[in-house]
């Protein structure tokens, strides 16, 4: 999605390795669609009785049935579609209204502060919900140096907005099928960062 430099590890624990790992699954998810192999990856889940476990029980259960070129279809009409899909997932978008606007520019300052850069033969603008999901796992993981208090900043001035709305937007998008529980998760992840990042303001 980006790239930073320089790119320097830390050693993390366990809480902030999962909360990277998910926010990492999530930008994959979002990306492109699941091949065979991820979708077999994804069947072998299994989630605890929290409504985070329910949602990737269910997640789960739908990768176990699922086809990978009907996967793919549903991607390309949620996210491409014919002159667009249904979602237009960029925080522009949710916030103003139209693509490539200020929340765009703002995020751009934002990254280069960061030394992140666009990757070489990445085309869509940096404010997609999977470069910024992707970014806050970097964020997590020490890929890119960051204090607390910079992943809560990042979160709340490029995520907290909008983010919610998006995956509940995706869990009623007329195609989603597979992504239904996929955007439950976004959404539990989302309203869990943000109770956090607030407690420890």
């Amino acid at each position: 999605m980006t790239d930073s430099q320089p790119r320097i590890g830390r050693a993390i624990d366990a809480l902030e390795a999962a909360r990277s790992e998910q926010y990492r699954f999530l930008a994959r998810m979002l990306s492109a669609s699941p091949d065979r192999e991820m979708l077999n990856q994804i069947a072998g889940l299994q989630g605890d009785e929290t409504p985070m476990g329910r949602a990737f029980t269910a997640l789960a259960d739908a990768a176990k049935t699922a086809d990978p070129a009907r996967v793919e279809r549903e991607f390309f009409e949620l996210f491409i579609g014919v002159g667009r899909g249904e979602l237009l997932p960029y925080a522009s978008f949710y916030q103003t209204g139209f693509l490539n606007e200020r929340p765009l520019a703002i995020l751009r300052d934002d990254l280069s502060r960061l030394g992140v850069a666009r990757a070489k033969g990445r085309h869509e603008p940096e404010d997609h919900i999977a470069i910024l999901l992707d970014v806050m796992a970097d964020l997590i993981a020490g890929d890119i140096p960051a204090s607390p208090d910079m992943q809560a900043a990042f979160f709340n001035r490029h995520l907290a907005p909008w983010a919610a709305q998006m995956f509940d937007d995706l869990a009623i998008a007329p195609s989603a099928q597979f992504y239904r529980p996929l955007a439950e998760i976004g959404r539990l992840l989302t309203d869990i960062e943000a109770r956090a990042f607030q407690l420890a303001a």
